[in-house]
């Protein structure tokens, strides 16, 4: 199912979960900023130009146009009560075909850390695509000592899998990163593994 010009829009108990639009700007670059020391160990270091209008405007027909051709599902997460960005997850990678996958990626601005909006975020767009999309796995990876990251996907039942050696560059370097999956119907049970 590609998800075409529709408007993706996934509602939760404390946020709703939308495309980006040019008018987010000023909001998410005050929160990538505000937050850079936080978010700068567990990301790609980040362009010279990351925090520019510019860079910005074309994140946003990078999601216009993902989302139309099914690819990917960059949303922002937006406090219901107060307005206010408080991270993004993107579902890229879209696999159709056999695999019916698609790989999650997450942030959240410090401000709103351990409050459990990621969480939240995470189960709503893994419901979302298992319901919505027919997608029958999802997958994520995370630095084997970003303890925060592999909690919340625990949490949001995703299993450990593996590990993969140089898997991504973060922060100006080859690292190895921990492999999560959750499975549309997971009989595997919990692991102590990895």
């Amino acid at each position: 199912m590609l998800l075409t010009r529709k408007k993706v829009r996934i509602e939760t108990e404390r946020m709703t979960l939308r495309p980006p639009a040019h008018g987010d700007f000023r909001a998410w670059a005050g929160q990538r900023e505000g937050s850079v020391d936080f978010l700068a160990p567990w990301e790609p270091a980040w362009a010279a130009d990351h925090l520019t209008r510019k860079s910005f405007t074309n994140r946003v027909y990078w999601a216009q146009r993902a989302i139309t051709n099914g690819s990917a599902m960059p949303l922002f997460l937006m406090d219901r009560a107060s307005g206010a960005l408080i991270g993004a997850i993107t579902l890229d990678n879209i696999r159709r075909g056999p695999s019916q996958a698609g790989t999650l990626g997450y942030w959240v601005g410090q401000s709103f850390a351990r409050q459990g909006y990621m969480r939240e975020a995470i189960e709503a767009v893994v419901h979302y695509a298992f319901t919505q999309m027919d997608l029958s796995r999802i997958e994520a990876a995370c630095l084997p000592e970003n303890t925060p990251s592999r909690g919340v996907l625990e949490k949001s039942g995703f299993k450990y899998e593996g590990v993969a050696q140089s898997y991504l560059q973060i922060n100006g370097r080859w690292r190895t990163h921990v492999l999560y999956a959750c499975l549309r119907s997971d009989r595997r049970g919990r692991t102590t593994a990895g």
